[in-house]
Order: structure tokens, then sequence, then C-alpha cells
């Protein structure tokens, strides 16, 4: 299951950036859709830094329910038929 984090009905919006005009030369040689080409690689960046940020906030929590279920085992041991 993948939870979306952004609209992805939103509408577009006209963004000007300055790209390497080589780089531009060979994707409109290639017939890359720049638009949808950096649209996914924005949703990747933002994702990615969005996990860093929860891993960064959430490290000492993990870690203390790590160390609980070392020291106490995990919720459900009890009921475990293997």
């Amino acid at each position: 299951m993948t939870v979306s984090f952004y609209n992805h009905d939103a509408p577009k919006q006209t963004a000007h950036v300055s790209i390497n005009s080589d780089l531009l030369r060979q994707a409109k040689a290639e017939k890359i859709n720049l638009s949808q080409t950096v649209e996914k690689l924005l949703a990747t960046a933002i994702r990615d830094k969005k996990r860093q940020e929860w891993l960064d906030n959430s490290c000492d929590a993990i870690e203390e329910y790590r160390q609980f279920v070392e020291k106490n085992g995990c919720f459900g041991d009890a009921l475990r038929c293997f």
C-alpha cells in the first residue's frame, strides 16, 4: 500500500527553471517529457527528505521500544504456539 503525500489532482503550475543546455538538448532529442520527469524526481526527493526527517524525529522512540522488547519481549509472545 502506497500512501501519497501530495495531491495528484492538484492543478499544474508553470515554473521557470534553469537547466544545463546540453542536458536539455539531449532530453528533447530523446523525447523526454521534462514536466513529468521533474515531477517524479521532485516527488522522490520530497518523499526521501520526509522519510529521513521522520527517522530523525523517531530515532529515540524506536530505540526505546527496541530496548523494551529486548527486556520484556514482544506483545503476544505468551500467546504464540510456536
